[in-house]
């Protein structure tokens, strides 16, 4: 294991081993390498060490002891001998969780983050890759000094992953679904030197009685097998890089495959290395610059220097303690090193100078600092910003414009988006804010929003209907020389309220059946001609503190429960205005619901009658008709069955 030092850019030269740990040896895979010592031996007996008849060999061997899957780091690019590339393909295909290497090749290699001159990529032959699981690509990345840090998924310009990355996804499929990879790159936790890899030479891999590779060994591991060549030009390409073990003399150097190797162990043990955000590392680095910078100026230069020195070991473990069991690194040099010693400076010289400054002075400065402690005290909670939701009972309205594909078919872009800005800013400034409601969010020309969250209001059911009858009274906008009719759906119930996202992005949002019933209640609004309707369980908190119509029992889409549905229909102080029509359509509803469809007709087309434009009504008629012609069971009760939203 390695204790990060943590300059700006982490795991450079001076990372050194701390402890060796069992826990993390790496006994999931195995390395096979064509090195100078296979080339030696096995120019004994063939003439060419590369001929593919070695690895067919390797090949049945290891399919033979149920390897889990073998990694070539080798291109295989170039038809040789005809019947050996067939026996190849065919070893291939019997093993069926091989995967083959592709890689850019170039004229010359500048070594320098992979840049070469005249780069062309390269993928195996096709008798090859049609007879493997998948293909991988072998290309690293180095920064300056040939150090491997960060691990690509990919390769940039070209749709082949990444030879660690398909071997993962055949040995694990639901790694495609982890989140944190979402960027297609993460920083590679070194186990240690490249001597800790179990590791053979392809001249024992293929011997029959080898005792340092005895029947079995490959069993159920993940074989990476690549070269490991000594090169003696300086022009050569050279498939080594450095890690944080280069320090150590004899392992200066690790090995192309053995990174890759270890990318795969950090895949399918989901320990590769995490970073803070650059916000939360931003925001620690400058909390440690206020506590050495301004805390150690409180104490004479002796207990200072005890301070600042005794912060270092907590700092140090907490980092390394991180590192260790949670895989996060963090710059901590940058406080142990580089802050405290300021600070410390600064103590001593705040405090040599304190004691010939009069007291005047010296009360002066603290009133000069206070204000930024007070800021940092009445700074937002960071506790908001962090994912994580609760239960919380919520009132939750949807709203929508009539029609609004319709109205606004022909409409100059710059046009209909100015309309809509106005539209908006209404519908937030006078409706939704107005009785301090949560905005969660606009859907095309919908808005979603909440009451009693995330401050509690014990009388949320009453804000969002006023809310509700504000949107209703907003009718003065038009598009196209239409006027802009908005229907709005309320419900309440609870719901898994808080934020929702990455620890990068998070948004403040709402999740749960109980969200999409209100959705539902707005888009009920279509069938009945209505503008706003609730569920009983709005209706139930709001009481008779504003005037409501009860529409009947419905079984809408995707619920199998009824809902009982009500109209809001005004304040109270307009409660006389529709008495008559409620009280008839109340009655009409009464009938319906004993299923005596004749008198409920009749009683329907009276209410039409005193309002031709009842829209529930004229829905209700349209129902009889078709429920005349159905056997009803004995339990129903009136409830209405839609099959569309």
């Amino acid at each position: 294991m390695t204790f990060p030092i943590g300059d700006k850019w982490r795991f450079a030269s001076y990372d050194i081993p701390f402890v060796h740990r069992d826990d993390i040896q790496p006994t999931e895979v195995a390395m096979v390498y064509l090195d100078d010592a296979s080339h030696a031996h096995l120019n004994q007996k063939y003439t060419e060490v590369w001929n593919r008849a070695f690895f067919t060999k390797l090949l049945k061997r290891l399919t033979r002891e149920h390897a889990k899957a073998v990694v070539f780091d080798i291109v295989f690019s170039d038809a040789l001998d005809s019947k050996t590339d067939a026996d190849f393909a065919d070893a291939i295909r019997e093993n069926g969780n091989v995967v083959l290497a592709a890689d850019w090749t170039f004229k010359y290699y500048s070594g320098v983050a992979g840049k070469g001159v005249g780069r062309e990529f390269q993928y195996p032959l096709q008798l090859f890759d049609e007879a493997a699981a998948d293909v991988g690509s072998t290309q690293l990345f180095p920064d300056a000094g040939e150090f491997v840090r960060i691990y690509s998924l990919g390769t940039k310009g070209e749709k082949t992953q990444s030879e660690a990355w398909a071997a993962a996804l055949l040995v694990n499929p639901d790694l495609s679904t982890n989140t944190e990879l979402a960027h297609s790159h993460f920083w590679i936790n070194y186990y240690g030197p490249e001597i800790i890899l179990p590791a053979v030479s392809l001249y024992k891999a293929l011997a029959d009685n080898d005792p340092a590779v005895p029947s079995g060994f490959f069993s159920n591991k993940v074989v990476f097998v690549g070269s490991k060549l000594q090169t003696h030009l300086d022009s050569e390409r050279k498939d080594e890089y450095s890690t944080p073990y280069s320090s150590r003399i004899d392992n200066r150097w690790m090995s192309g495959v053995s990174i890759h190797a270890t990318a795969f162990l950090n895949l399918i043990r989901s320990d590769w290395l995490r970073q803070f955000s650059s916000p939360l590392e931003i925001g620690i680095l400058v909390c440690f610059g206020l506590l050495f910078g301004g805390g150690l100026v409180f104490f004479r230069p002796l207990p200072a220097t005890i301070i600042a020195l005794a912060s270092a070991y907590p700092i140090a473990y907490t980092d390394y303690y991180l590192f260790v069991h949670h895989f996060y690194w963090f710059p901590w040099l940058i406080p142990v090193a580089a802050q405290m010693p300021i600070g410390l400076v600064w103590s001593v010289a705040f405090n040599t100078v304190q004691i010939y400054v009069e007291k005047q002075k010296v009360e002066q400065s603290l009133r000069l600092y206070l204000p930024a402690r007070l800021v940092k005290k009445f700074s937002s909670d960071p506790s908001l910003l962090k994912p994580g939701a609760k239960k919380q009972q919520l009132t939750i309205l949807f709203s929508d414009i009539a029609g609004f594909t319709t109205i606004t078919e022909g409409m100059d872009p710059d046009e209909l988006a100015k309309l809509m800005n106005a539209y908006f800013q209404t519908a937030v400034d006078d409706c939704i804010h107005y009785t301090e409601g949560t905005i969660v969010k606009y859907i095309g020309d919908a808005i979603f929003a909440f009451w009693n969250a995330p401050d509690p209001q014990d009388d949320h059911f009453l804000r969002a209907a006023e809310a509700a009858l504000r949107f209703r009274d907003q009718d003065k906008h038009e598009f196209n020389g239409k006027k802009v009719l908005t229907r709005i759906g309320l419900h309440t119930g609870e719901a898994n309220v808080g934020n929702f996202g990455s620890t990068t992005r998070v948004d403040y949002t709402a999740f749960g059946e109980n969200i999409n019933l209100s959705s539902r209640m707005e888009g009920l609004n279509k069938y009945l001609g209505t503008r706003v309707l609730m569920t009983g369980d709005t209706q139930e908190g709001i009481g008779s503190r504003l005037i409501t119509r009860y529409l009947g029992l419905f079984r809408l889409k995707g619920f199998e429960k009824a809902v009982h549905v009500y109209e809001l229909v005004d304040r109270p102080e307009n409660g006389e205005r529709t008495s008559e029509l409620r009280l008839r359509f109340g009655q009409a509803l009464e009938l319906f619901r004993k299923k005596d469809f004749a008198g409920a007709e009749a009683a329907f087309r009276r209410v039409l009658e005193f309002n031709p434009q009842d829209g529930p009504s004229k829905f209700y008629l349209e129902q009889i008709e078709h429920l005349r012609s159905e056997e009803l069971p004995p339990d129903w009760k009136g409830d209405i069955t839609l099959k569309e939203k």
